[in-house]
């Protein structure tokens, strides 16, 4: 396992403080500016993943319920209350969102 080096200490003024050289201390200039920048990343990641999620569950709302019939099923009911993953029809853009929802739901969990 590799030894960090320890920081030497010295007391300036009655103050103690660590010495760098001055490689040492672009190394730690130059880590605190990756850092700087992976948090911004990490913070826009974040913002991205909760607009997903929003924007996921207003799909979800929207084809949870459906109309009574849709254009594509005008004999039942279209995907949602008793249709199966089966009866979906992949030509009816309802039916192709629910069961996008679905799939997703499934391997998210």
């Amino acid at each position: 396992m590799a030894r960090h080096p320890q920081p030497r200490r010295i007391t300036l003024g009655g103050r103690e403080a660590v010495a760098l050289t001055v490689e040492e201390y672009e190394q730690l200039i130059a880590s605190r500016r990756q850092i700087g920048g992976q948090s911004a990343r990490v913070r826009v990641l974040g913002q991205q993943a909760r607009r997903t999620e929003q924007l996921l569950r207003a799909l979800e709302t929207l084809v949870a319920e459906p109309p009574e019939r849709c254009r594509a099923h005008p004999d039942r009911a279209c995907a949602g209350d008793a249709m199966t993953q089966t009866d979906t029809d992949p030509g009816c853009l309802r039916c192709a969102v629910a069961d996008l929802l679905r799939r997703h739901r499934d391997t998210a969990s």
